[in-house]
């Protein structure tokens, strides 16, 4: 079963791994977690230190607007999909 880690630890962590000038197996060690857990923090928070750590569901600022337009293009097929039926319905009872 995998650990699950808020975000300000995982923060904590990186800071740590990053200023304290020991190495990073070290800080793992002592924080108890894995020396691939550490490094894979400190590789996203380098690849976007404003907001490192999204998840759980959340989006990062600027992949909402994108998330939004799918779902409106899902609900919008699925509204053209049940008219093309209501359609046939009516059409073959006129006949």
């Amino acid at each position: 079963m995998t650990q699950k880690y808020d975000k300000e630890f995982k923060l904590h962590a990186v800071q740590l791994a990053l200023e304290s000038g020991k190495p990073a197996s070290q800080v793992a060690r002592e924080l108890g977690i894995s020396q691939k857990t550490l490094y894979g923090w400190v590789a996203k928070y380098k690849e976007d230190p404003s907001t490192p750590f999204v998840g759980s569901g959340n989006l990062k600022p600027e992949a909402k607007p994108l998330r939004d337009l799918e779902r409106e293009i899902r609900e919008l097929r699925e509204e053209n999909a049940i008219l093309k039926k209501v359609v046939r319905i009516f059409t073959n009872d006129r006949k």
